[in-house]
């Protein structure tokens, strides 16, 4: 299939807006599915699906853009202010750490993915200890370093069958 021909940052522009699109979905989709019984917070983070592929077939800019209007959206339509901050912190922190990794070419894309499921739940978890003045939220902590390991590997994984079967140029 041939697509028409438009200026690289265009098209760009166009897909990221697509991907903002589809994670704000995917955002949607999970405010409506249940937590998981009797652990407050943890999600499988479906829409960092859409994130990681951006990262990889885009830049980190786009990506962290995608991310961005995808929180700040869904914050105001899901989970109000205070979602809105938790996210926010959560995905800096995790942004950080999935560039630091990407960038040392050191780890996979489920690697990546894991590290940055890990350090969103430390962001979120470190914002709550400061908003509710109590250090002993991280009491919290090996619950969602696990859970954030699973669903890494398990988003990692998802993106790395999609990066392999999605034509690289689609994106370019």
């Amino acid at each position: 299939m041939q697509l028409p021909s438009s200026s690289p940052v265009a098209r760009r522009v166009a897909i990221s807006a697509l991907f903002a699109s589809l994670a704000l979905i995917f955002s949607y989709i999970e405010a409506i599915l249940p937590a998981a019984p009797g652990i407050p917070g943890i999600k499988l983070g479906i829409a960092n699906l859409v994130v990681i592929i951006a990262m990889y077939r885009l830049n980190s800019r786009y990506a962290l853009t995608v991310n961005l209007i995808r929180i700040f959206l869904a914050g105001f339509m899901f989970s109000g202010l205070y979602g809105a901050i938790y996210s926010l912190c959560g995905c800096i922190l995790s942004f950080a750490v999935m560039c630091l990794l990407k960038k040392s070419d050191a780890f996979s894309v489920v690697g990546v993915s894991m590290g940055g499921g890990v350090a969103h739940n430390i962001g979120q978890l470190s914002i709550a200890a400061i908003l509710v003045s109590s250090p002993q939220i991280f009491y919290y902590l090996p619950i969602l370093i696990i859970s954030g390991t699973v669903s890494g590997i398990l988003i990692g994984w998802l993106g790395w069958i999609l990066l392999e079967h999605i034509p690289k140029r689609l994106f370019y």
